[in-house]
C-alpha cells in the first residue's frame, strides 16, 4: 500500500518513468530477483526461479499515469499539476511488487519460474510491444507457458474476480478523415465547394453503414469526437477534418470497420465534387483471454477466494488494452478485479479515466494473493489449463 501511495503522489506518462522504475527498484532490491532494465522504455523483468523445475508464467503489471488533473481530495493525491494515477496502475504495480515478496517468501514451495513485467506505456504507447521487441519473453530462458494480470475496476464490488474467456477487450484504431473543398463567401455557397456538409454526411452514413454491414455478434463501433472546420460564421472553409475512433472486437469486424470508412468517405465526397483522405492510426489488437488457461485461473481463484468472490463479466469491454500483444504470443487471460469503495454502489461512482476515481486499496489483498496464487498453481502444474 505504501508503494501505491507513492506512484500515486508522482505519476508519469509514457514509456519513460525513471521515478516509477527507481520506487519499484526499491522495493524489489532485497528480493532473489534477477532484474533486466530494459533499455527501449522503462519497463522491468524480474525472473524469481523457485526451489524445484517446473513451466515459467508471467505476471504483468503497468505502471503508467495519464493526462489528467487530480481531483479526488485523497491524502496522497498527484503531486504532479496534470497528471494522475486515474486508470489504477498504480495499485496494479503495487500489487505485483506485493506478489513478488509473497512468493520469494515461499521459494521454497515454489515449483517453476515466475517473469514479473512491469510496464510502462500501457496508455497509447505499445509498452508491452515494446517490450516483446526487446526479448521479454526470451528473459528467463524458457518461454512462459501462461500469462496473468489484472485491471482494476470500480463496475465490481471490491474484492470480486471477474473473468471472461475469449474477447475481453476491443482492437483499438485511430481515424482522421480530411475533406478538401473550396473556400468562399457564405452567401454564395454555389461558388465554393463547401465540405462541412460533407463531413456531416460522412458522419451520418458511417453510423448506418456500420448497422448494415457488421456483424451484431461480432461488434464494433466508430466514433467521431471531434471536427475541425472553418474559422467564422460567414466564410466557407477549404478542408474540414473528422477524429474519432475505431473499435473492433474481432480482426474481422476490424478490417470491416475500415473499409466502411474508406469506402463512404470516398463516396461520399465524390457525390459532393470534393476529395476526402482517410488515415488510420493502428493501436491494439483484440484482447483475447485463452479459454483453457481462463478455466485454469477461475479455478485457482475459487480455491483461493472462496465461489461468491468469483464471478463472469457479462461482456467484453470496448475499451484497449496493450495486454493483447503478450496474449497474442503466450496462452493466458486478463480479469476484472473489483475496487468500488465501500458503501458506494458498482458502477454509480467515478470509475477509471475520471479525475475523481478513488479506488478501495484493501483489494489490493486480493490482487497480490490472486498473482501469488496463479504462479504456485501453475509452477505444480497440477490443472489441466489448455483445451
Amino acid at each position: 500500500m505504501d508503494l501505491r501511495r507513492r506512484l500515486h503522489r508522482n505519476p508519469e506518462r509514457g514509456n519513460h518513468l525513471p521515478a516509477t522504475r527507481s520506487l519499484v527498484l526499491g522495493e524489489l532490491e532485497s528480493l532473489p530477483l534477477h532484474i533486466t532494465e530494459h533499455e527501449t522504455t522503462s519497463g522491468l523483468a524480474a525472473v524469481l526461479r523457485g526451489a524445484r523445475s517446473g513451466p515459467t508464467v508471467l505476471l504483468r503489471g503497468d505502471m503508467d499515469a495519464l493526462p489528467v488533473a487530480e481531483d479526488t481530495g485523497l491524502p496522497f493525491a498527484s503531486e504532479r499539476a496534470g497528471f494522475m494515477h486515474a486508470c489504477g496502475h498504480d495499485m496494479h504495480t503495487a500489487m505485483l511488487a506485493g506478489a513478488a515478496r509473497l512468493l520469494a517468501a515461499r521459494r521454497d514451495e515454489l515449483a517453476g519460474t515466475v517473469l514479473f513485467m512491469f510496464q510502462p506505456g500501457e496508455e497509447g504507447f505499445f509498452g508491452a510491444r515494446l517490450m516483446l521487441e526487446e526479448g521479454l519473453l526470451d528473459t528467463a530462458g524458457e518461454r512462459p507457458t501462461g500469462a496473468f494480470a489484472l485491471h482494476v475496476s470500480n463496475l465490481y464490488p471490491s474484492g470480486t474476480v471477474w473473468f471472461r474467456a475469449g474477447p475481453q477487450m476491443a482492437a483499438t484504431d485511430e481515424v482522421a478523415i480530411t475533406i478538401g473543398g473550396k473556400g468562399g463567401h457564405a452567401s454564395t455557397p454555389h461558388l465554393a465547394s463547401d465540405p462541412i456538409p460533407v463531413a456531416a454526411e460522412i458522419i451520418l452514413a458511417v453510423e448506418t453503414a456500420v448497422t448494415r454491414r457488421v456483424n451484431v455478434f461480432e461488434p464494433g463501433v466508430i466514433t467521431f469526437a471531434r471536427i475541425d472546420a472553418g474559422t467564422t460564421h460567414n466564410v466557407i472553409p477549404e478542408t474540414a477534418r473528422l477524429l474519432g475512433t475505431v473499435r473492433a472486437l474481432s480482426g474481422t469486424t476490424r478490417t470491416e470497420l475500415h473499409s466502411i470508412l474508406h469506402r463512404v468517405a470516398a463516396n461520399v465526397a465524390a457525390a459532393h465534387g470534393v476529395e476526402a483522405e482517410v488515415e488510420f492510426g493502428v493501436g491494439y489488437p483484440v484482447t483475447v483471454n485463452d479459454p483453457g488457461y481462463t478455466a485454469f485461473v477461475r479455478s485457482v481463484a475459487h480455491q483461493a477466494l472462496g465461489e461468491d468472490r468469483v464471478r463472469e463479466t457479462p461482456w467484453p469491454s470496448m475499451g484497449g488494452e496493450d495486454f493483447s500483444f503478450v496474449l497474442d504470443e503466450v496462452p493466458g487471460t486478463m480479469a476484472y478485479l473489483g475496487t468500488c469503495p465501500p458503501g458506494k454502489e458498482p458502477g454509480k461512482v467515478p470509475n477509471n479515466h475520471s479525475n475523481r476515481v478513488v479506488f478501495d486499496e484493501d483489494a489490493m489483498a486480493t490482487g497480490m494473493a490472486m498473482h501469488a496464487a496463479v504462479a504456485m498453481a501453475h509452477g505444480r502444474g497440477d490443472l489441466a489449463f489448455r483445451n
